[in-house]
């Protein structure tokens, strides 16, 4: 797992690539499902959570046309901090991330496989099956045609 070690002065250092990382670096890593852990310079402490609320703040506030969460929620997840005997929410929220993820990623499979199959795609195909038999018939002398002889077979 890789380390991140975030220092008082608020920057993120690699220890594996040796150099200093952005947020921006490590939703890259997010993305890529590369596991990292985000740990305090000085005294060890995880601050992996903190970094990961930090992307999220960071993502919210860069795009308003990507918002997931709008202020209901926040304030109904508010409220869930709240309960005498808080539900179970993490494990709700990770299974139902987790499954809408696999399924978008089928949705996605899905379409490429029907662009594939698509009636273009086919008509593609075919033309080009064509345009292989049409240049390979024309390369190759025909069985049927008599061969010609050249002129010094004549001769002999």
């Amino acid at each position: 797992m890789r380390v991140i070690r975030k220092y008082a002065n608020r920057r993120l250092y690699d220890t594996q690539q040796s150099r200093y990382v952005t947020l921006e670096d490590l939703r890259r890593l997010i993305i890529d499902e590369e596991p990292f852990r985000v740990e305090d310079a000085k005294s060890g402490e995880d601050l992996t959570r903190t970094i990961l609320l930090s992307i999220i703040i960071e993502q919210e506030q860069a795009d308003s046309d990507a918002e997931v969460f709008s202020n209901d929620l926040l304030a109904q997840l508010i409220r869930v901090y709240d309960m005498s005997s808080p539900l179970p929410l993490a494990r709700y929220l990770e299974q139902g991330t987790q499954l809408m993820l696999q399924q978008q990623k089928r949705m996605q499979n899905q379409w490429q496989q029907a662009l594939k199959n698509s009636p273009m795609e086919l008509m593609r195909e075919l033309a080009e099956e064509n345009m292989r038999f049409w240049q390979s018939a024309l390369n190759k002398p025909n069985p049927t045609e008599p061969q010609k002889e050249d002129d010094d077979s004549k001769r002999s």
